[in-house]
């Protein structure tokens, strides 16, 4: 009894050593606290302003977690900040956050954010190509914005100029991407006229800059030039209102001008398009890096190799000075164009000079785009998190927290008086739970074995679903094979003879495992049904998408596939492609290329699509090779891709017994390439020769 009393009087003043410790530091707090909504709001345009966006990162986090801004704000502004510091992979997530959490929302603070992150994700999207995902993400917040009746504002305009360029990139021809762009336009006309500010035109130039630009971009010059006049009405219009500030005047001037110098060289008016390019050379705008890569872009139009060239080494000499590593983007954007102006030239040195240039920069350019800099941003994180609390707190919460404090100390007090008498308890639980553990670890272990089971008899099941035997028709060679990344896979092939007529089809499916393998097997079965009634390739295609697009497709999951129709006797080839990887068809002058074609989109991306078809007039005695995405993109532990030039020469050097012998010795030579890695993705090859 004494030993327990003294143990209760050490912990009494243990205790009050702590609590009169601890109250005058809950005392010094100052003005630690969270911050009101409208002061996160002024924290957080503070930033903004000053253009400290590493702040602006960390104040957006914190003040989301503290409740004093919406999840949709606080992951507005973390993208924003991190598309500023060049973390394009974290933008990119935090702006899909901030629709996730607003796309449901009734709130107008949040309709507001839903579409300035739809906006800023269109925009990064599209900066880099990625027009699939970009018309994906863009059209659901469309079509809200119209439904609430959001749909007047900057963002919601900007968002049809995205779609309208989307669509553009895929078809040319869509009249809905015509239409979008064009009310866009009208949009841009209205806002100026009902304000008439500085900011009205230079969001109406924004917009203009990117539907000329997508365009030139797919060489529909004619278009490209009727937009950029409307570009250049606009420049013109706001130089003649607010001519004071001369940097950004020059440089949608210069815009406006080499813009115009591309399109009528493409149209062929080659004196007007100098003239224009002559114009654009005065500018200030065209001794920029990016001036420069317009010019660029204009002289490999007009098949100026030699001065390209020169534009590219002034280029990459403004590169060197400014940048440390190289970017995937400035690689693509300029090693490779330059790569290419010497290619045109033959300069067989210079090719050689800049091929091993992307090699030697394009390792540490993966890794750089692949790694971010975690520790950094949270020191930064911690420190701001703890300035923005110090300075937030209040007197009447440093009441609250010394009241908190008491009754914590009263409860431990009360905990620690009866420890002693569950101690024994406790430990007799211990050993209880220790046995249970040892049993459910037997449990786990069975279920374990069990899932492999059945996930083997799952890779069973799919590999039965696609053909082993092949068919048989007299001057026909035929072979496929298809080996999954995981136990179940998402690509898929088959065919169907019908006479003299040979369906077949070859596709991935995106993601991977037992949901890929699930679209996949409705996929097949949907191929299988629609060529039994002789459709063309098209119309299968359009078929299959009205199925599998839509409500029903809850995991937006979608298809690439090629899809052909051969005539076995005379080697004419219908086909159709849904945004799938080009085949590559034996013969013509350099032993085989990629085919050239319509690229449609994916099946399943949305409902009502109507999918091209094209036809080569013969294939007898010219093989056609047909893959997925696994084979090309194989990557080995350096992550050097197997590429589609090494594909194409390794076809080209093929010599050719038989569809099955290429298949094979092209699958050994991935697997030397993969030199031990794991597959990356699914691999599916087709080999087709009529003889």
């Amino acid at each position: 009894m004494k030993t327990r009393a003294r143990i209760h009087t050490s912990a009494l003043a243990w205790a009050a050593v702590l609590f009169f410790t601890v109250l005058p530091l809950a005392g010094c707090s100052g003005t630690a606290g969270k911050a009101s909504g409208a002061d996160a709001e002024s924290i957080i345009n503070a930033a903004f302003q000053a253009k400290d966006y590493d702040r602006l990162e960390t104040l957006a986090d914190s003040l989301g977690k503290a409740g004093k801004l919406s999840k949709g704000q606080s992951f507005y502004w973390q993208g924003y900040a991190n598309y500023h510091l060049g973390h394009y992979e974290l933008s990119e997530y935090y702006w899909e956050e901030a629709i996730r959490f607003t796309e449901q929302s009734g709130d107008s603070n949040d309709l507001v954010y839903y579409a300035k992150s739809g906006n800023r994700l269109a925009s990064q999207l599209c900066r880099f190509g990625e027009y699939a995902s970009a018309l994906h993400q863009t059209l659901p917040v469309i079509n809200r914005l119209e439904k609430m009746q959001c749909d007047t504002t900057s963002d919601y305009t900007n968002l049809l100029v995205f779609a309208g360029c989307s669509k553009t990139y895929f078809d040319k021809k869509d009249p809905a991407a015509s239409e979008m762009l064009e009310r866009a336009y009208q949009r841009h006309l209205d806002n100026i006229g009902q304000h008439g500010t500085k900011t009205a035109y230079r969001d109406a130039v924004a917009g203009i800059i990117n539907i000329a630009y997508i365009w030139i971009y797919v060489r529909g010059y004619e278009e490209g030039l009727f937009w950029t006049e409307r570009l250049g009405d606009l420049v013109k219009e706001s130089i003649e209102l607010y001519g004071d500030d001369k940097s950004y005047n020059d440089k949608q001037w210069g815009r406006y001008k080499i813009f115009q110098a591309i399109s009528l060289e493409g149209l062929g008016r080659h004196d007007e398009a100098e003239e224009s390019y002559q114009e654009y050379q005065r500018t200030k705008f065209s001794k920029t890096k990016e001036g420069l890569t317009n010019a660029s872009d204009f002289l490999t139009v007009a098949g100026r190799w030699d001065e390209a060239v020169a534009s590219y080494r002034t280029i990459m000499e403004y590169l060197q000075k400014e940048l440390n590593i190289y970017s995937l983007d400035n690689i693509q954007r300029y090693l490779l164009k330059k790569y290419r102006a010497y290619q045109m030239l033959g300069q067989q040195d210079s090719i050689n000079l800049t091929a091993r240039q992307i090699c030697e920069v394009l390792d540490s350019a993966i890794i750089n785009n692949k790694h971010l800099d975690a520790s950094e941003l949270h020191s930064i994180h911690v420190r701001d998190m703890e300035i923005v609390e110090a300075e937030a707190k209040s007197a009447r919460q440093r009441q609250i927290y010394t009241a908190v404090l008491v009754l914590f100390l009263i409860v431990a007090f009360s905990i620690y008086s009866i420890y002693r008498r569950r101690a024994e308890q406790k430990l007799r639980k211990a050993h209880k739970a220790l046995k249970e553990a040892y049993d459910q670890l037997e449990e786990t272990t069975t279920i374990k074995e069990r899932m492999e089971s059945e996930l083997r008899i799952a890779r069973d099941i799919q590999m039965s679903m696609v053909p082993c035997m092949f068919p048989v028709y007299p001057g026909l060679d035929m072979y496929a094979s298809m080996m999954p990344a995981r136990e179940v896979g998402g690509d898929l092939y088959g065919y169907l003879l019908a006479g003299n007529k040979l369906y077949f089809a070859l596709g991935d499916v995106s993601g991977k495992g037992v949901p890929a393998s699930l679209f996949m097997a409705q996929a097949t079965r949907l191929f299988q049904t629609l060529a039994k009634q002789g459709m063309m390739p098209a119309e299968i295609c359009t078929r299959i998408n009205d199925a599998l697009s839509g409500e029903d497709n809850q995991g937006n999951m979608f298809v690439t596939m090629f899809l052909g129709l051969a005539d076995l006797e005379t080697g004419h080839l219908w086909f159709c492609n849904a945004g799938h990887n080009p085949p590559v068809l034996g013969g013509e002058e350099h032993g085989g290329d990629f085919i050239q074609m319509l690229p449609n989109f994916p099946i399943g991306i949305m409902p009502g699509l109507e999918f091209q078809g094209e036809e080569i007039e013969s294939i007898k005695g010219r093989p056609l090779f047909v893959y997925t995405d696994g084979l090309n993109e194989a990557e080995n532990p350096a992550h050097e891709q197997f590429g589609d030039d090494r594909l194409l020469s390794f076809l080209r050097n093929c010599r050719l017994e038989s569809a099955r012998q290429v298949i094979k010795t092209i699958a050994e030579d991935v697997e030397k390439h993969r030199d031990g890695a794991e597959p990356n993705d699914d691999l599916t090859m087709m080999c087709l020769i009529i003889k």
